[in-house]
């Protein structure tokens, strides 16, 4: 059983200085205290607990007051039948919202298979509104995630393969890789118990090695640094998650001795200068390994993360990754869209009202309808000018609004959590697709009238039939004319629901 988390403890992680702020979460806790006293966990400790650990880690990633509040009254209306007229008194109507958005829907309306998916419909649905309705589930679930030995013997594999497939996924869209590999490596076990023996015993036999190679290579880059008269930096080891490394092993045929970022070395700087400067000293002193540079700071990934990674042969036989970032690039990786929610990101407008803080969101997504800019600047300065929930959020709510129960978790792992492609548009704006997607795919994710007026395609300037997989780094063109007309060909062809679903419709309202 864990310690009750207090408190003091969830206070001092808060970033809000502000005693009003301060005063809202101590009323929450005591709220949520009382309101739960009764109940207790699988485990035999009492409910709280996990609403104390929700809190606690909504604070240490940085969420402003009212989202830690919320999630620790998360389940106040859907398990002690707390009413929602109190807790919009007590705190507010916007604490409401994200409680109303986190709660389950009620008991009586559906069973089985139909109440799962709905529960899941409505929480896409109430965090197309707002996004903390998101953050708040994602740290349900990891508390979850990692209690699960407690948890009934059939119902562990059902949560643990949701963790891995939904939750999971949606914490890596959302930048915050920390949380990413905590909730993998927390359901990993329950899922997949024999695969999860296998990669920890083979991490047991690298790691001595990989990690006296790391400290050795660590020491000599200190050395060259201070020689180059670089002192504002620090270093630190990122270790791979274990059902990461796994996913990568199946890719590599269970063979650890191919894969190069079982560690990796993070050096951590003040500003994007001194990256550069750090993998032009770095590769003086070692020999790259071809292939294996990759600059995310110029081209970030479409989820926000920024980084330079190059792998380096260390002339002992072996290999390792150097990731190279600096602190705010380091604050996003861990963290991402929770990043951005400290109260210092609260700002009034210029009208004198309180911002939403979500005015950065848009850097964290894929191009869509409404978010294609004129050609996209890529620097280290990002930009935070759009007030939009992340246009595959709304996707979520929108686009599967429709399916049938069976369906839609199928669906919407396929086109919002596979593995994806990153592509351009001509002007540089990053698409975001599903693995083995197509020019139709690509089309209809800019906008249903590209889609729809297609007659052709251009991948990397050359012309391509509508069928052609896509692959990272693609720069795509699609040619229209207002003649063209979508045919039951291209059903074929789509990969995604969206595309699917806007060519059906095209046929059908000829």
């Amino acid at each position: 059983m864990s310690d009750i988390k207090s408190i003091s403890q969830i206070l001092e992680e808060i970033q809000s200085k502000s005693d009003e702020d301060k005063t809202l979460v101590k009323k929450a806790y005591e709220f949520a205290k009382k309101a739960h006293q009764s109940q207790e966990r699988y485990s035999g400790e009492p409910y709280f607990a996990h609403l104390a650990e929700v809190g606690f880690s909504l604070a240490r990633i940085g969420m402003d007051a009212t989202t830690i509040a919320s999630g620790i009254l998360h389940d106040s209306i859907e398990d002690v039948e707390v009413k929602p007229e109190t807790i919009e008194k007590e705190f507010g109507r916007e604490v409401l919202a994200i409680v109303e958005g986190v709660t389950k829907l009620g008991a009586l309306k559906y069973r089985g298979l139909e109440r799962h998916t709905e529960s899941l419909r409505k929480l896409f649905a109430a965090t197309a509104k707002d996004i903390r309705v998101l953050i708040v589930k994602l740290m349900d679930r990891l508390h979850n995630a990692r209690t699960l030995e407690h948890v009934p013997k059939n119902k562990r594999r059902r949560i643990a393969l949701e963790t891995l497939e939904i939750y999971a996924p949606i914490a890596d869209r959302l930048g915050m890789g920390v949380i990413k590999r905590d909730l993998e490596d927390a359901a990993f076990p329950f899922a997949y118990p024999k695969e999860y023996e296998k990669v920890t015993e083979l991490l047991k036999e690298r790691h001595a090695e990989t990690q006296k190679r790391l400290e050795k290579t660590e020491k000599t880059l200190k050395r060259a640094l201070a020689d180059a008269d670089i002192r504002e930096f620090r270093t630190d080891a990122r270790v791979k998650g274990v059902y990461s490394l796994f996913r990568k092993l199946e890719r590599k045929d269970l063979d650890i001795t191919k894969i190069h970022d079982i560690l990796a070395l993070r050096v951590i700087v003040l500003n994007v200068a001194t990256c550069y400067s750090i993998l032009g000293i770095i590769h003086g002193q070692w020999r790259p390994v071809p292939g294996k540079i990759k600059d995310y700071i110029a081209f970030p990934k479409p989820n926000g993360y920024q980084s330079i990674h190059t792998t380096i042969y260390t002339g002992d036989g072996g290999t390792l990754e150097i990731q190279i970032r600096t602190e705010a690039m380091h604050r996003e990786a861990q963290y991402g869209i929770a990043s951005h929610f400290s109260y210092k990101d609260v700002q009034l407008d210029g009208k004198g009202k309180k911002g939403s803080g979500l005015d950065w969101i848009r850097q964290f997504l894929p191009a869509r309808e409404s978010h294609i800019e004129k050609s996209n600047k890529l620097s280290s300065e990002r930009r935070y000018d759009s007030g939009e929930v992340p246009g595959w959020v709304k996707d979520l709510a929108e686009t599967h609004s429709e399916d049938k129960y069976e369906r839609f978790l199928e669906d919407i792992k396929g086109d919002f959590f596979s593995h994806r492609v990153f592509v351009f548009t001509p002007k540089g704006d990053v698409i975001d697709l599903p693995i083995d997607a197509t020019p139709v795919d690509f089309a209809y994710t800019i906008h249903s009238d590209i889609g729809n007026h297609m007659a052709g395609a251009k991948v990397n300037g050359k012309l391509v039939s509508l069928d052609t997989s896509l692959h990272n780094g693609d720069i795509v063109e699609i040619i229209t004319k207002q003649s063209s007309k979508p045919t039951h060909k291209w059903m074929a062809y789509a990969k995604t629901t969206l595309a699917k679903r806007n060519i059906r419709s095209a046929i059908q309202n000829r």
